[in-house]
Parts: structure tokens; C-alpha cells; sequence
């Protein structure tokens, strides 16, 4: 069998890079695991260093997976200027996977059937960074949710933001307890394990909050697939 090869990049945790670094090692064996024949290297840029060293180990064809949420300035000026010279092909990050949202509202409607929560008397709160630079992050996170809203009629679904408004907690007053959060973002951090919890409590928020979308069972068979079809 053929192996395929490809890397994983994530922007990582500059305070303290090596738990995120550590962390994205094993979403990478996740997704190698969804494929006969897959390896998957990682590295985040913000771990000094590391993207350079496993980058020199690696021929120009091995294709870059961005796992982020928007194709912003980390992946359309921070992660080129890395590569230096490298030819190396850049795919289009998780958030604007054009399967996304079909696959996530599968699993957010498995989430309610188990808890018994009618899809039509439900809410869902997506918890998203946003941008007080640019408004590229914010459109992704809207689009992702009127996508989504087409497969998951829920009764109310509400978006809100870290950086810009309308907040977290705006979006997520009102709704009961029969309502899920979800994290709009590639991978657990500050912004998910702090911001969004903090601001849910503001709200008076009496849902579930679910982990970040990128850490979902059904994403990295998805990020298998797409790295698979780069190296067809």
C-alpha cells in the first residue's frame, strides 16, 4: 500500500505551546487513523521552531492542512511566509469545508435525540472568535450557520463572538436549557476553555456547551478525506 503523507498545522498557544503542541500530535494520529496508509505529521506556529523541523523532513508535494476556521491572515500570510521558498500546497482550512455544516448537524442532532430534545424546540448558541480587524472570520462563522440552520431547523439560533459583537453573551441570553453551545473553533484554547464558558455563565446560560468543533468525532475522517483527495 501506498502512503500518503501529509501536515497539519494549527496556530497553537503562545503562552505555553507545548500542551496545544502535544494536543495537535494526537488530533493528527486521529486523522491518520481514519485512512489505511495515512501519516500525518503536526505542528503549531506558534511552538518556536517546530513547523521549520518537521517541514525538513518532508518533500515539497506533502500537502499542508490548515485547521483553522477562516482562510485568514494565519493561513493566507503568516503560514506562507513560514514555508520560506517551500512549494508546498496549502488546502482550505476546516471552517469552510463546503461539508461541514451537513456533517455537524448530524451530530448536533444526534447530540439532542440523546438528551430528548425535540430539533424544532431546541436552540444552539455558536460561540465564534470573530475579529476587531477584519470581518473575513465573522461572514465564515454567519455562513456556517445559515448553512447549518438548512439541516438542523432549530427554534433559535443565535451567533456571537469573543472579539466583536454581538458577544457571546448576547447571543446566548434568552435561550433555556433545552440548548446547545458550540465553540466555533478549530481547536480547544484559551478563547474555548475561558472566554466562552465565562460568557455563557454572564448570560445566565442553563445549556449544555459542547467541546470546540474541531475536536468532534466526525472531523477528522473529513480532514482524512480532504488530505486524501489533495494526493490523488
Amino acid at each position: 500500500m501506498t502512503e500518503t503523507t501529509a501536515l497539519i498545522v494549527a496556530h497553537g498557544q503562545p503562552s505555553d505551546p507545548d500542551p496545544a503542541e502535544a494536543a495537535l500530535t494526537r488530533f493528527a494520529a486521529r486523522v491518520a487513523a481514519s485512512v489505511p496508509g495515512l501519516s500525518v505529521h503536526s505542528a503549531t506556529l506558534a511552538a518556536p521552531t517546530r513547523l521549520e523541523a518537521v517541514l525538513e523532513g518532508l518533500p515539497e508535494t506533502v500537502p499542508i492542512y490548515p485547521l483553522f476556521m477562516a482562510r485568514g491572515w494565519f493561513v493566507t500570510s503568516a503560514l506562507p511566509r513560514r514555508l520560506g521558498g517551500r512549494a508546498n500546497p496549502i488546502l482550505d482550512p476546516l471552517g469552510i469545508d463546503p461539508d461541514l455544516p451537513a456533517l455537524i448537524a448530524a451530530h448536533l442532532s444526534t447530540e439532542l435525540e440523546q438528551r430528548g430534545w425535540p430539533v424544532a424546540e431546541s436552540g444552539l448558541v455558536l460561540a465564534a472568535h470573530g475579529s476587531g480587524r477584519s470581518r473575513n472570520p465573522s461572514a465564515v462563522a454567519n455562513g456556517f450557520a445559515e448553512h447549518l440552520r438548512a439541516h438542523l431547523p432549530v427554534a433559535r439560533l443565535s451567533v456571537g463572538f469573543v472579539e466583536e459583537a454581538p458577544s457571546i453573551t448576547e447571543a446566548a441570553s434568552g435561550h433555556g436549557a433545552m440548548s446547545l453551545c458550540l465553540p466555533f473553533f478549530a481547536c480547544a484554547g484559551g478563547h474555548a476553555n475561558e472566554d466562552v464558558p465565562q460568557a455563557l455563565e454572564q448570560a445566565g446560560y442553563a445549556g449544555a456547551l459542547l467541546p470546540v468543533l474541531g475536536d468532534l468525532p466526525p472531523v477528522p475522517a473529513l480532514i482524512a478525506r480532504r488530505i486524501s483527495e489533495a494526493c490523488r
